[in-house]
């Protein structure tokens, strides 16, 4: 097979399955380690895809700037954050992920008194403390800039100290395995774990999270109680959601 032929193929794996790692791309081309490294690294070079330790992603498969993923269905999360707002009576205790979706969540919960929320997001918490004797509790951790969230152990660390009533939890990436997905191990981490934490384990995926693949798995989909989507599941994706023991409850439009 010719460099370019194998190069071709490389890409054609990846924008399949939007992740692949070294040692798959090994046993499928017959060629050495060393010359596929040598591939990504060029393909890589030629922004054609994204090297990452053991293998490639898809450019698609990195997770976008925060700003630019507010500006993506809107209205499809704000329906969303309706739906998981009406869950909450006054005087629950909260876990809110990072993310748009988790922001839209916080927004439709302003009405609400006395509520105690555990959050790793800036965002969030701006929006809640402060307001209607609520108590707010940031997480701490290495704040992540572009992000506005703390992550990694010390966040995780402060995390596992609470219990709370609900949990809202947002998807990276939802695919018809069916598994949750995200774009870092710190993100899948801290997921997880709010996903452990609470009496009532909330998922919340607007259709652009589905049938996606992200590099890192998240564990404790099991356990969700919930899920929120803002658009009736199709295919596989519906197929697949329906082997979950969660609720499904589907978000109506800006003004359902």
């Amino acid at each position: 097979m010719l460099a370019e032929q194998r190069r071709s193929l490389i890409l054609d794996i990846v924008a399949e399955q939007g992740s692949v790692s070294v040692t798959e791309l090994y046993r499928r081309l017959k060629v050495s380690r060393e010359t596929i490294r040598r591939d990504i690294t060029r393909l890589a070079t030629e922004n054609r895809l994204c090297k990452t330790h053991g293998g490639a992603l898809s450019l698609d498969s990195r997770e976008p700037a925060f700003a630019e993923r507010m500006s993506v269905n809107l209205p499809g999360k704000r329906a969303i954050g309706r739906v998981a707002a009406a869950l909450v009576p006054d005087g629950a205790s909260l876990i809110i992920d990072a993310g748009t979706t988790a922001l839209c969540v916080a927004e439709a919960l302003t009405g609400r008194r006395q509520l105690t929320v555990y959050t790793n997001d800036i965002h969030v918490a701006g929006r809640l403390a402060g307001r209607n004797d609520n108590r707010v509790f940031i997480l701490g951790g290495e704040l992540q800039a572009a992000e506005g969230a703390t992550m990694g152990r010390d966040a995780t660390a402060m995390l596992a100290n609470y219990f709370a009533d609900f949990a809202f939890v947002g998807a990276g990436a939802l695919s018809s395995h069916p598994w949750l997905m995200d774009y870092s191990r710190e993100a899948a981490e801290i997921r997880a774990q709010m996903l452990a934490l609470a009496r009532t384990p909330v998922l919340l995926a607007d259709h652009t999270k589905f049938d996606r693949i992200a590099p890192v798995r998240v564990a404790n989909l099991d356990k969700v109680t919930h899920l929120i989507v803002d658009r009736e599941p199709e295919g596989a994706m519906a197929r697949a959601l329906a082997t979950l023991a969660a609720e499904l409850l589907i978000a109506g439009g800006e003004g359902g």
